[in-house]
Formats: C-alpha cells, structure tokens, sequence
C-alpha cells in the first residue's frame, strides 16, 4: 500500500470542513487562497484560532505551528504582552490617519536597537519597504540597474519580481512586460567570483545590491563566509548603494539582526514581520541623507524629491503597539529568547540529518539559529549552496513529508518552506516532530517514487 495514499486519507478525513470552505474559497478568490504560497494539496487547512506554539482549524485540530505566520512570530502566537497591548489600544483606535505617538516610540526602539537606521519610514508591507529602497537608491545614485540574487524574495513589487521562481531565465509571468527587467540584474548567491563578475559588467549604472542574507523562501539558505561582505566592499568601492533586506532576518537571527551577526554596514535596509508584531508592516530604514531625499517638507520641489509613501494604514496606531510590546519584549529578555530559540533550531537541525542519514535517505537540513528547511537531494548534490540547488531538489518528497506530519502528527509546516522556531516551543516539541519523522521514514514514504 502506498503510504502517501493513507497520510491523503487521513488527511481528508479529519479536515472536512476546511474542504467545504475551500470550496466556498475556489469562488471567490483566484485559486481559492489570498496568498499563492498558502495552497497545497489536496487543498489548505482553514484556521481559526491559535495560541501559543499551536495553530487550529475549523476541524478543532490542533497542530503545533511550525510556519509561525511566515516566520513572524518569534513568540508565539498572541503573547501575552502583545495581546495586552493591542486589547489596551484598540480601545482607543485602529486607524487615526495621522501622525501619533506609538509611531515615534516605535522608530526609537528599532534606532536603539539597530543604529544604523538612522531614519526609516513605515508601510504596511515588505513588499512596500523593498520598492521604496530600491527607489531609493537610484534617486541617490542616479543610476539605473538593480542587482539581486538569483532565486532571492523581496515581495510582489514590479522592479524586483525577476528570477524569483526556477527555471530562473524565464519571465516570472504575464503582466511584467520586458522594459520593467532590462534594469535588473541576478547574481548567484554564494559564488562571489561569478557575482562579481556580473557586478563588474554594470558597474557604471549600478544603483544598488538588494539581497537577503539568508536566502528565505529559496530555501533557507545562509550565506557563505565572505559572500555578503564582498558584495558590500564592491558597492562601497563602485558608488552603489548596498541594501540588505532583513524583513525575516531582522530579530530573528540576532536582536540585532544579520547585520550584526554577519558584521555588515548597509546603506539601507528593510525590516517587517516580526517587528510588527503580528501586525502588517514594513519599514526601509538607513542612512539619514538618502532617507532625507524622501522628505516631503525640506524638499518642496517635487520633482527633486523621492516619492515614496507609507500608504493608508502605514503606522498605524494597533501595529505600532503590536510592535513596541515585542521588541520591548525581546530587548528586556534577549539572551533567555535568543538562546532558546537557537538552541531548539540547533536541535531540530542536528536532529533531522541523522535521521535521514542513518535511514540513507540523500537529505541536506539548511537553516541557521532558529530557522530549518530539509532538502530531499540528488545524488551529486553534496550541500545545498543556493536557489537552484533548492529548486532542482525532490519537491515532492518534501511535500509529501509535511503533509505527512500534518496528517498523521498534527504537525504543521507550510508545505516545502522553511520552519521557524518561536519562544513558545521547547524540547520536548522538537523531540516530538523527530520521532514523528522517524516513523515516517519507516513508514516507507520516501521509497515511494
């Protein structure tokens, strides 16, 4: 019998009512989901609750969450200082539609912790921040090319949907037409020699560099030593400004983000997700003279002036509160959260390899501090290195291994993205999700072509 075949039925059989809203979904929204990621087969699970370290769905199944809201929620769902601070504001509005107090404190907490946003403005999405950096930059330089990393993620915003998805040389899709990607250029991350090489070719029309320094939704894959810093000692030395895009790594790898653990100066920079909360935000922070260029009052001749926005619901008031109670939070408790959630990464890493290693089962386990991505491999992949690496890896085993632990184990892991460990776990979580992998693996799934 197939294993698969029974993980599907089980699966079906305890999340009834999630079908029947996906089938509702399918009518109103393209492709039955808001978000492209959140389908997989044989159709999503449909929350409505979650605390903690767990996640419900309509069913009444309870998983252990291992998505953490796109990697977000570093402590949990609705920690209690959050839950508090957003019941206290909500009580005195949502949205005000201008200026207000959270919003200073909020950019003070986040300058006190990373110092080189030395002025920053707020959005409602990564997405967002991404395109106001990048517009940034070529408003500073007064050039035109964008580099990025190949498979690299910087959200849906035209200037930056180009090799996103393998195979990377094709066009990401109808609606991005071929002048939006003449200005953009791809490197492959973890080969400095050959991105260099690329770099060196645009070099006199090089606006910027915008790069994750752990590749995120490509696969959770950390920089290689020297990588980052090359690209940065390339940008300082040819007048292109370099952007790291911290919307996951920031407070996730470090307080500090990656650019303190990887001892980096960027020029700019965006943060998001955790930050706000579990409130939609973004933010592109940096150097105060680029930053200034954006400035509505000192710059009144709108044609020298930058225009990049916030939007309707930038900083309001409900996710500045969200925000300042999580970094208040983190600061107050920064080596009990980060050591933990470190320590349970290391875990669940170490763990999974020799799983998959004692069972010969070609594996390779990405990720760094408290976030992990297995990668079912081909026999002459070694290590994966980068997006392609990811992308010419077994997808399907990896799917049916996360549907398998959702099935069978109430388990739950986005299927083929990568895990995020918050504070709310603990060992015994980790131990649980290794022994659910090993009957797994004994299960025979992996056998299965």
């Amino acid at each position: 019998m197939d294993p698969y075949a029974s993980y599907i039925r089980r699966y079906k059989a305890k999340t009834g009512k999630s079908k029947r809203f996906y089938l509702k979904a399918e009518k109103l929204f393209p492709g039955g989901i808001s978000h492209n990621i959140r389908y997989f087969e044989p159709y999503p699970i449909f929350a409505n609750a979650a605390r903690g370290k767990s996640i419900f769905d309509v069913d009444g199944n309870k998983y252990t969450d291992y998505w953490m809201g796109h990697w977000a929620l570093i402590l949990g769902h609705s920690p209690p200082p959050v839950a508090s601070a957003l019941s206290k504001q909500i009580k005195h509005g949502t949205l005000y539609g201008v200026a207000n107090d959270l919003s200073v404190e909020l950019a003070e907490a986040i300058q006190k912790i990373m110092p080189r946003a030395e002025m920053m403005r707020f959005s409602s999405t990564g997405s967002e921040a991404t395109m106001y950096a990048v517009r940034l930059a070529r408003a500073k330089t007064g050039r035109r090319v964008i580099a990025k990393a190949i498979g690299g993620w910087h959200g849906f915003n035209t200037t930056l949907m180009q090799t996103v998805n393998f195979p990377f040389e094709v066009e990401e899709g109808p609606g991005l037409v071929q002048d939006e990607g003449q200005y953009v250029e791809s490197v492959p991350f973890n080969d400095l020699e050959a991105s260099l090489k690329v770099l060196e070719t645009i070099k006199d029309d090089l606006a910027c560099v915008i790069i994750e320094p752990v590749l995120g939704g490509a696969g959770c894959i950390p920089p290689a030593k020297g990588y980052l810093e090359g690209l940065q000692q390339f940008c300082k030395k040819n007048g292109a400004l370099f952007i790291l895009d911290e919307i996951v790594t920031g407070f996730r790898l470090s307080l500090h983000g990656a650019q303190a653990t990887y001892r980096l100066e960027p020029d700019l920079f965006t943060l998001g997700k955790i930050c706000g909360g579990g409130m939609p935000i973004g933010v592109v922070c940096g150097d105060k003279d680029i930053m200034s260029l954006a400035d509505p009052v000192s710059i009144r001749n709108k044609e020298a002036r930058c225009a990049i926005g916030g939007g309707t619901f930038s900083a309001n008031p409900a996710t500045m509160a969200a925000g300042l109670a999580t970094l208040d939070f983190l600061r107050k408790n920064e080596h009990k959260v980060y050591g933990k959630v470190d320590r349970l990464g290391n875990m669940a890493r170490q763990g999974l390899a020799k799983i998959f290693a004692d069972a010969k089962i070609p594996c390779s386990v990405t990720g760094t501090n408290s976030i992990f991505l297995t990668h079912f491999v081909k026999d002459d992949i070694s290590a994966i290195e980068n997006a392609t690496d990811v992308a010419t890896s077994d997808r399907g085993k990896l799917i049916k291994y996360h549907l398998a632990l959702m099935a069978e184990h109430n388990i739950f892991f986005l299927p083929t993205k990568m895990a995020a460990v918050s504070y709310m776990h603990d060992e015994s979580d980790i131990r649980k999700m290794l022994s659910a992998t090993d009957k797994i693996v004994s299960s025979g799934l992996f056998k299965i072509k």
